[in-house]
């Protein structure tokens, strides 16, 4: 529960602005409000394991966390970023099964943390709320229904172009000349988040750089703006 009016006042500001929320009724909306708990997490915290039964929604209120599979063998496969205003944990606040992915705070970030029979409680209270959930389930399986077929029809090049397609459109910043500055990645990560190997990858890399298509600074990189209007994309 919320312990202070800060806190209230922070968690509904949010949820405002969240589409899970935003049909809800007013006075629905205020009660779930106080519903609500407050987490803190430091930099590299993980939020949520892979498998683990918890059931609770999160919506991050500051900071960034990444969306990852783990293999047996230790291997990390990052299916997206999410930042201030997303939420995640709905699946299994659902269905109330074990968990489908791990969740790492990025930077340091505070949630706003709601449990399962609190949500319920209010899905059937207000069905405009259910029906809200129900279109961001369909959304997100829409994405993971692309990024299967990006597997399946587009070489490694054409995934690396389409990530950075994406990464500008996340936090992407136009400077001189059109050019995107987005965040610097390693190779290892990018590799990871195309399902490629790290040496196929540094080898698309150094062939965009020579092409001028991508530029490499000390903490950020530069992506020729033609990557945002690939066919592809």
């Amino acid at each position: 529960m919320l312990h202070s009016k800060d806190e209230r006042e922070l968690v509904e500001k949010f949820i405002r602005n969240v589409t899970l929320f935003k049909g809800i009724i007013e006075k629905y909306l205020k009660q779930i409000v106080d519903d609500f708990s407050i987490l803190h997490a430091a930099k590299n915290e993980i939020i949520i394991v892979q498998e683990d039964t918890s059931t609770d929604l999160y919506i991050i209120l500051k900071g960034k966390v990444k969306v990852t599979l783990m293999s047996g063998e230790g291997e990390e496969y990052i299916l997206t970023d999410l930042h201030v205003g997303d939420y995640f944990g709905e699946m299994s606040l659902i269905d109330g099964k074990p968990r489908c992915a791990t969740v790492v705070a990025v930077e340091n970030s505070t949630f706003a943390v709601l449990k399962r029979e609190r949500l319920i409680e209010a899905l059937k209270r207000d069905p405009v709320l259910a029906l809200e959930l129900l279109s961001t389930l369909v959304h997100k399986l829409r994405k993971a229904t692309e990024r299967e077929e990006r597997f399946a029809f587009l070489d490694v090049r054409q995934r690396l172009l389409k990530l950075f397609g994406e990464l500008i459109r996340e936090d992407g910043k136009k400077i001189e000349d059109g050019f995107f500055k987005i965040g610097k990645r390693t190779q290892k990560e990018l590799a990871i988040r195309i399902g490629a190997s790290r040496e196929a990858t540094s080898q698309i890399l150094r062939t965009l750089a020579s092409e001028k298509i991508i530029m490499d600074k000390d903490t950020y990189s530069l992506i020729a703006p033609s990557v945002y209007t690939e066919d592809f994309e």
